[in-house]
């Protein structure tokens, strides 16, 4: 779970009918007490807008713009993971992300990354300096960004690609849930919703 502060910067977006104008949300910090973990990361921008159609979530969508920062020898929460699509940058510093699998990935100042398909994953900073990072969340309406795993418990998946279900890959899996064998493994990879997005080449290319 990560606090929050007042935004550093008074950003909106335009209003139409597909864009409303984003506004501020911050989150209470009584609820880190019931959590009774309070980590370091600290929400430096947190703007919520919300559309009527998104074509990456194919129907309305609430966007969430964030620049987060953590500390050094920090983390940025427990195990958790995103219902939507999630695109990061990392703006100064490094950040560490491992996923439930055992994938670790360390992404460095300029560098993009993507936290998306529900993987559970937590992330921290184990460089020399504070890591800060810009934030992106496309998702269903009604729904938070973040998903705390209960009891903050390690958990593998969901699986992203067939081949992650081959050669025993299928036993490592417990969330959402584990799965018998390699073929019900496939079944859920190849029967998830899946959003194809065709998109026009550049005009002036």
């Amino acid at each position: 779970m990560e606090t929050n502060r007042r935004p550093i910067a008074n950003w909106k977006g335009r209003g139409s009918k597909t864009w409303q104008g984003f506004k501020p949300l911050l989150v209470a910090g009584g609820i880190l007490l019931l959590v009774g973990v309070v980590y370091a990361a600290v929400p430096l921008e947190l703007y919520v807008g919300t559309s009527n159609h998104i074509g990456l979530w194919d129907g309305p969508a609430t966007l969430t713009a964030r620049t987060l920062k953590t500390p050094v020898g920090e983390t940025t929460g427990t195990w958790h993971y995103h219902p939507g699509y999630v695109y990061n940058v990392v703006r100064s510093g490094a950040i560490t992300v491992e996923d439930g699998c055992g994938n670790v990935q360390t992404l460095n100042a300029g560098q993009a990354f993507e936290t998306s398909e529900g993987r559970v994953h937590r992330a921290y900073n184990l460089g020399g300096a504070d890591a800060i990072e810009s934030n992106m969340f496309v998702g269903p309406p009604g729904r938070p960004i973040t998903v705390q795993i209960p009891n903050n418990e390690r958990r593998c998946g969901p699986p992203s690609r067939v081949e992650e279900c081959m050669n025993g890959g299928w036993a490592s899996f417990d969330f959402p849930s584990s799965f018998p064998n390699q073929g019900l493994c496939v079944d859920f990879v190849r029967n998830r919703r899946r959003i194809t997005l065709l998109v026009p080449e550049d005009p002036l290319r």
